[in-house]
């Protein structure tokens, strides 16, 4: 059985692919999970924090195909 893990998304990103990651990840539209974060970086700037985090912590997907 093959193990579910968090990447950032090679094939969908914008800047960094932490919020196509994300998607891939929960299997939702990213630009719920981008809008998410802009009104999270709206109330405090905790999503702008929080993206930064996770751009350095999220490692690349290493494969090559589409997991969305």
């Amino acid at each position: 059985m093959m193990e579910k893990r968090l990447y950032r998304s090679k094939n969908n990103k914008m800047i960094c692919g932490v919020c196509g990651g994300i998607a891939e990840y929960f299997n939702v539209d990213p630009t719920l999970v981008r809008l998410g974060v802009v009104l999270l970086g709206f109330g405090g700037g905790i999503g702008l924090f929080t993206y930064l985090i996770a751009a350095v912590i999220m490692p690349e997907n290493p494969g090559n195909q589409n997991n969305y």
